[in-house]
């Protein structure tokens, strides 16, 4: 059995129009760097080695290019425990001026479960009108230009850009993560799982991650305690001591997106095709749910451009195991 590819997980800035109507509402263990850097959170560093990539998973979706399993190595690397919190880049902002590309462009996609009932009508994403694009959305504002940040400094940042997420790493010394990295990472020294933690999605009956509950788009039961981010460090890390590795935030990495690359690409130290279109994101987020897209696995990705932010794309940094 498998599934068609649902529309706009992370809508792009290509694929909402105007006019468009019914908009909803609604293992060996790692060790630690010494000490924090002004840019993050203190660094894990992982040994790396040869770990069995992506997922046969029949209930995937077929244009995400998850399969087929293969045996990839990575060499020793750090990574960041958690996404880059909204303080920490306030600090990036503070020291250089960096303007978001969710800033230049005037607008952002924000989920309309999380305005206002009285919020104006905006444009919807096609296939997916929950999506709204929303005048004054950035990285300060998350739902819109009334909102801030108060009371959410330790959530991911969001509306940031491939673009973004690059300069914040390249300031902070740093890089995004490859895809291979980033899953070595994610699962955090177990084999074939499908979550960080193992293959229940609720072990002993307990939320793991921040995802949708309840009946998307319209009714979030808040069981797992929110309806849009949490804290980057909230629910139990993973064996490597990695927090939110799936739910809460896509993550923005290093390769750009093919949907086959894999199948005759290197299998050492994989960096994706020289080329494309769009960056690859991974994770999943506050929005995945069963019934509509279930990406909340560490073999689940997905594309984007880099120029595109919405209210549920964040990043971490990554970096070479000497740097």
């Amino acid at each position: 059995m498998t599934r068609d590819t649902p529309s706009c997980c992370t809508p792009d800035r290509r694929n909402g129009v105007p006019g468009a109507s019914g908009l909803s509402k609604a293992v060996t263990r790692p060790t630690e760097q010494s000490g924090a850097t002004p840019a993050g959170p203190r660094e894990i560093r992982l040994a790396g080695g040869w770990f069995r990539m992506g997922s046969d998973d029949a209930l995937s979706y077929p244009a995400d290019g998850e399969g087929p399993v293969r045996r990839v190595r990575v060499s020793p690397f750090i990574i960041d425990p958690h996404c880059v919190s909204n303080a920490h880049f306030a600090s990036f902002v503070a020291a250089t001026g960096h303007v978001t590309d969710a800033e230049r462009y005037g607008a952002s996609f924000v989920f309309g479960g999380l305005l206002p009932d009285d919020f104006p009508p905006t444009r919807a994403v096609v296939g997916a009108p929950w999506w709204r694009e929303v005048l004054g959305a950035d990285w300060r504002h998350p739902h819109g230009p009334d909102s801030d940040l108060d009371g959410r400094a330790e959530h991911p940042v969001v509306h940031v850009s491939w673009n973004d997420a690059l300069a914040y790493c390249t300031w902070a010394g740093r890089r995004l993560p490859t895809e291979a990295e980033w899953e070595y990472a994610a699962r955090g020294g177990l084999e074939q799982q499908p979550f960080p933690w193992g293959d229940e999605l609720r072990p002993r009956d307990q939320h793991r991650m921040n995802v949708w509950n309840g009946s998307f788009p319209d009714h979030n039961t808040l069981e797992d305690g929110y309806l849009g981010t949490c804290p980057v460090d909230a629910f139990p890390s993973n064996g490597y001591g990695l927090h939110n590795m799936t739910g809460n935030v896509w993550e923005w990495t290093a390769d750009w997106f093919h949907p086959a690359w894999h199948a005759t690409g290197p299998l050492e130290d994989p960096t994706g095709p020289p080329t494309g279109t769009a960056r690859a994101l991974r994770g999943g987020s506050y929005l995945c749910h069963a019934s509509y897209c279930r990406r909340y696995r560490v073999s689940a990705r997905m594309p984007n451009t880099p120029d595109s932010s919405t209210g549920n794309i964040g990043f971490r940094c990554a970096g070479p195991a000497g740097g």
